[in-house]
């Protein structure tokens, strides 16, 4: 699925002018914000909106227009000083609907009223095209939302005080339980820290799709349900356990023998028919310890020339390899890291200790097929550059894939992928996976998916998004002490879900 900017939202919501008309789209905001208010809100309670003078404040009109009218329905608003067409008509509406309208409140007093006896307040202050932090007089408004039971406020296209590109957030920003956004993926709302401030998201169809392909600048994309199990490879019928995916894991130490065991783990449980694992000669008897099904093979890391070739010559019968969990940083194994990919012509994901040994010798992964899989703090050592702000990660991401021509992806809570076409941005991360070994498991299910046939970039952003399901439901079931060994085991579990019908116009995205 598409994301985009603030400007091109702008874009698209002109062509979409252009093609239906304003009434039209705002008229259809409305029954997606009126549709979410009876889907989360349900009751006879009273429904409140604050409303700016813009557009966004006009779709608050439009939604408390088509809400049960045995429901009290107060907008209090900024006057537009020169209201559009489409606004205009959702005050009329409103208007002949019953709704109450008051001013906008002046001090945190009268906000705090307003509020009173609420279930369900709109925040339809501000929205996408606002760019400068909210000004003083919406403040109180702000304020008293904040104060307010969070589960009960609703975000109208984006909550106050966040920058829809960016990320940012102001110093006074609406903390949103709920938002809808309309039209199209903000990318502001997929990133940190606006994230935090946005509660559950969806996504309301207001039928913008036929202006969305054709926009200009940067393509950002997020996978959504659907086209995550489009992608997810299937095991033909006639598989057998080499065709069904035979990655070679490459990982492990002394210090780390558990890296190459989640590792491996995290590969057989994404599907793979046979995972060989290969790591030092004096690791090898603890990973088998561990393993019972994959098949564990040790090299002598003091004689780089033949690890070298016993690697090489176990590709012979793999499809993919993931390479790094876990592994030494010793000049020895940076030379057999750097010279098995310089002869192998496998698919390559490169993770952890593979990361340092090509910190400084990136030049060796050029032309391959590949995907880098840093963390911040390894990321910071790759791209020579040092630390990565919250609010740089996505600048920093592409110029780094830009001048070194390596898919990357960039670990976090909201995880990035970039090929340098374009940046996907990944919408199921959870801290539950804030814990030590997960990034070996994602490590392994990206090995498998490279040697079921998907490319580097499609098997990073799938394993990514599995990953993150796979997270949550562990975090469904464990609400403290998710450890890495439990995410392999619901891999499984977090496919079992339905995805959105196609004719659900309020879409789930986090």
């Amino acid at each position: 699925m598409r994301v985009l900017t603030a400007d091109q939202m702008r874009e698209a919501d002109a062509r979409g002018m252009a093609r239906k008309g304003e009434v039209s789209l705002m008229r259809a905001a409305g029954y997606r914000l009126n549709e979410a208010i009876e889907r989360f809100t349900p009751g006879h309670g009273p429904v409140v909106a604050f409303a700016g003078p813009g557009n966004n404040g006009g779709d608050a009109f439009a939604a408390l227009a088509l809400v049960d009218r045995e429901r009290p329905r107060i907008v209090y608003a900024m006057e537009a000083t020169a209201p559009t067409p489409a606004r205009t008509d959702a005050e009329s509406r409103a208007a002949i609907a019953g709704v109450t309208v008051r001013p906008f409140p002046q001090t945190r007093e009268e906000a705090d009223d307003a509020l009173r006896g609420a279930t369900v307040v709109l925040d339809a202050m501000l929205g996408t095209g606002s760019r400068a932090a909210p000004s003083a007089r919406f403040v109180p408004a702000i304020e008293a939302l904040n104060a307010f039971p969070r589960a009960s406020v609703l975000a109208v296209d984006i909550p106050t005080g966040i920058d829809a590109s960016s990320g940012a957030v102001a110093e006074h920003a609406v903390h949103a339980g709920l938002t809808v956004t309309l039209g199209a993926l903000k990318l502001g709302l997929l990133l940190d820290p606006a994230r935090a401030l946005a509660g559950d998201l969806y996504l309301g169809d207001i039928d913008l799709a036929p202006e969305i392909p054709g926009l200009d600048g940067p393509q950002i994309s997020a996978l959504v349900d659907d086209e995550f199990l489009a992608l997810l490879p299937r095991r033909p019928d006639d598989a057998d356990k080499r065709s069904a995916g035979a990655p070679l894991v490459i990982a492990g130490s002394r210090q780390f023998p558990g890296a190459a065991v989640l590792a491996a783990l995290g590969a057989a449980r994404a599907g793979a028919g046979y995972v060989t694992v290969a790591t030092p000669n004096d690791t090898a008897a603890l990973v088998r310890a561990h393993l019972v099904e994959q098949v564990v093979v040790g090299f002598d890391e003091r004689s780089p020339k033949a690890a070298i070739e016993c690697l090489l010559d176990l590709t012979n019968h793999c499809s993919a390899v993931a390479l790094g969990p876990g592994l030494g940083l010793s000049s020895a194994m940076g030379k057999i890291v750097r010279g098995f990919v310089a002869k192998s012509e496998l698919p390559l994901v490169a993770d952890a200790s593979a990361l340092f040994h090509f910190a400084k010798r990136l030049e060796t992964l050029r032309g391959k097929r590949c995907v880098l899989t840093p963390h911040s703090g390894e990321f910071a050592r790759l791209s020579g550059e040092g630390t990565v702000a919250e609010g740089a990660r996505v600048p920093r991401l592409r110029a780094f894939v830009e001048r070194t021509g390596i898919p990357t992806l960039l670990k976090g809570r909201t995880t990035l992928i970039d090929d340098g076409t374009t940046l996907h941005v990944n919408t199921t991360g959870t801290n539950a996976l804030a814990t030590a070994g997960t990034g070996d498991v994602l490590t392994g299910m990206i090995g498998t998916l490279l040697a079921q046939g998907l490319a580097p970039v499609d098997a990073a952003r799938v394993a990514a998004h599995w990953h993150g399901l796979a997270g949550r439901v562990a975090h469904a079931r464990r609400r403290v002490g998710v450890i890495a060994s439990d995410i392999p085991e619901l891999l499984a579990a977090a496919l079992e879900f339905n995805p959105a019908p196609p004719q659900d116009r309020l879409l789930r995205i986090y």
